[in-house]
């Protein structure tokens, strides 16, 4: 072969080369993008789903606060209704006693 044919050889070979670089080139930026856009679904679900269970916890917080309240209502109300009736019985036996 001679000089200049080996040279345009070469030129076709470094030509094939650079096409399939930037080939690679593309495919690799098509699928970083691909991945960009999944991560940013992805943080954006996590994101309602934090929302959401944020919105749960306050939720529970309220009713166990309203249920606790209850309780604290219930043994009030309990224990001045069981007061009440043990002081009328201290009330009938001294009225017993003291023969009223």
């Amino acid at each position: 072969m001679t000089m200049a044919g080996e040279a345009h050889l070469e030129d076709k070979s470094v030509a094939l080369l650079t096409e399939q670089l930037r080939h690679a080139n593309n495919l690799m930026q098509a699928q970083i993008k691909t991945l960009e856009t999944r991560l940013a679904h992805q943080q954006a679900m996590n994101h309602q789903r934090l929302a959401i269970l944020e919105e749960q916890v306050r939720d529970h917080e309220t009713r166990i606060r309203a249920a606790t309240e209850g309780v604290i209502q219930f043994k009030l109300f309990s224990g001045l209704a069981s007061g009440g009736s043990g002081l009328m019985s201290l009330v009938a036996i001294l009225k017993a006693f003291l023969g009223g």
